[in-house]
Parts: structure tokens; sequence; C-alpha cells
């Protein structure tokens, strides 16, 4: 009798075989001849040479549909060991799906600018996507970043963002240097939560297959075959945000997200967001996208909370420029 064995990578076997092997059961009964043995992260298969063959190629199916829904029942295991199940699965083209999150939930670009990011991204290497809060900046890139890694397109994923303070003080926080910089890097954990099983988002990022690091930690390294998202870059310097782009590999993905309107660095500190995009506006490679109050898909009350903002700027600025006619009139008079 011939043996075989199939090394299980980026997929716990506990999910994916069930609570005591229930699912693996459920497989190995489509297989009556085939003896079958799952230790760990490697399965064991011993029989005839063209019934292991056909185990293999549908197991390779039920592979691809876990890294695909991050799920696996029953039913779908059915599905796939129909004679046309590998059609059942290359059909599901999800066109406007970037990535299927926790129990299969359907993650997708919603809005105009949020499609046109997916395309710069898909057409460029580097890509700028600005907007304010609300707008689904990050979460898309986020998406982007899971896709290209489910799909092999990338080995890593690195999330970083500048540690700057929102008028709070970082020394004050308490714990260690993880601990007082995860505040800062939470909206990322809580993007890929959504998209990644708990358990697995944990071994991810232990192993670095996921890095989550502020962007300090990037200096003097080459960012390579990884798919890279600088979050918050309106607080970067630029310095920081020269020395960020300079780490680029020759195989990496670079998305840089900001918002002008919630710069947090020093007063007459210039944001290096602003310097790059007037800088790299025309550089064949880089795309840029501005997201607007239309893309905000967050509560009703966040577009008219942005709107009134928006409105209160414009109105200091027209009294600021009111206030430096009147004292130009005066210096003017005095000097008569």
């Amino acid at each position: 009798m011939l043996e075989r064995k199939i090394e299980i990578t980026g997929v716990n076997p506990a999910e994916l075989f069930g609570v005591n092997n229930s699912k693996l059961k459920h497989i190995k009964s489509f297989f009556p001849k085939l003896k079958v043995m799952a230790r760990g992260n490697v399965l064991t298969i011993a029989g005839d040479e063209e019934v292991m063959d056909e185990f293999e190629r549908k197991f390779d199916l039920l592979i691809r549909h876990y890294h695909k829904f991050n799920n696996l029942t029953e039913n779908n295991i059915d599905n796939l060991m129909m004679e046309d199940g590998s059609k059942m699965l290359n059909n599901d083209d999800g066109s406007a799906t970037l990535v299927h999150g926790n129990q299969g939930a359907k993650i997708k670009a919603k809005t105009i600018n949020q499609k046109k990011l997916v395309e710069l991204v898909d057409r460029n290497d580097m890509v700028f996507a600005v907007g304010p809060a609300g707008t689904g900046k990050t979460y898309t890139a986020v998406a982007l970043a899971v896709r290209a890694l489910k799909n092999k397109e990338v080995k890593r994923i690195i999330l970083t963002r500048p540690a700057v303070e929102a008028g709070e003080n970082l020394g004050f926080l308490p714990g260690d240097l993880k601990e007082k910089l995860d505040p800062y890097l939470m909206p990322l954990y809580d993007a890929l939560r959504d998209m990644i099983p708990p358990e697995k988002l944990a071994d991810m990022i232990e192993f670095g297959i996921i890095e989550i690091a502020p962007l300090a930690f990037m200096r003097g390294r080459t960012l390579d075959k990884a798919f890279v998202i600088l979050d918050e870059a309106q607080n970067t310097t630029k310095m920081q945000m020269k020395m960020f782009l300079t780490r680029m590999g020759m195989t990496a993905k670079f998305v840089i997200t900001g918002d002008m309107s919630q710069i947090d660095l020093p007063h007459k500190q210039p944001s290096g967001l602003a310097y790059a995009l007037d800088a790299l506006e025309e550089v064949p490679g880089v795309g840029i996208v501005r997201m607007g109050q239309v893309d905000v898909i967050r509560h009703t009350l966040v577009k008219r909370i942005i709107d009134a903002f928006d409105k209160a700027d414009e109105a200091d600025k027209e009294k600021k420029e009111q206030r430096k006619n009147e004292n130009r009139d005066e210096s003017g008079d005095n000097r008569k």
C-alpha cells in the first residue's frame, strides 16, 4: 500500500477539520478505500495511487475554499466533492469582493473612490489615498493587503503608522513599548480582525507574516515581497515620508493613507504627506485618489460633522483674512 504525506500550511488544522475531527471524518467518507490520518499539520494518506491523486485534488479545493472564505462547512465539502466542484469554486469570481472575512462575510469596495483605490493598486506599485474620516481608506487598503497575501502575490503584510499623540502623551501611557504603541495601531488590528479569524491572525503576527509596527521601526530596512500600508501619513514629517517611501523593495506594494484635516504634528511643522502629494503628482507608477464626503460610510452624522467642521474652518479663515486686512489698513493710516 502506497503512502503520502500532505503538509497543511496557512490554515489551523483544528479549524479545518472541526471539533473532534468531525469535518475530516466527513471528508474521509468520500474515500472509503483510502486510509487517512491527521497528526498536527500533516495529513497521511495511504491507498491506491489514483485514489490518492483524486484525494489530493479535492483536498486542494477544500484548502482553497477555506483560504477564500475563512470557513468550511459540511455542505461546502459536499459541493466541492462533486465532479464539478472545482468549477463551482472558480465560477464564484466575486468580482466586486476584495476578500471574504470571518464567517464568509464579503468585503467589497463600496464607493466610487474606494473602487478607484482598488483599480489604482492593481495598476500601480505605490498609491496615496487621502480623505476625511470614515471614507474607508485604511479598511480598503487592509482588505487589498489580505487579498494579496491570500493570492500569494506577497509573502507578508506590513502595517505602520507614526506614533504621534493626538493630544495625549505617549510617555505617560502604562506598560512596555509595545503596550504604549498598540493603542495607536488599534484601527489596523480592528480591520484585520474583520478579515482573519482571531487564532489565525495571532499566529500570523507571531510568525511575522503580518507585522504591525510604528514608522520609526522602518528606518534602515528594505521592504520586499510585501504589501506595506502607511496609515495616518498626514502625521509624518517630510524626512519621515522620504525615509518610508525609499524603503520600497523590488516586489513590494505601498499604500499610503491620510487625512489632511487631522494633522497632529507640532505647530508650523509641515506634513510629509502634503509634500509627497505635490512632489509625486506626475511620477509614473504612483497613483493618487482623493476621497470626500460622498465616500463616508459611517453613521450619517459623520458626514454632517465633517461638513460642519469644514464650514467652521472656512469661516475662521475668512475672519483671519479680514483681521489681516484691517491691520494693514490701520498701519497705512498710522503712517499717514
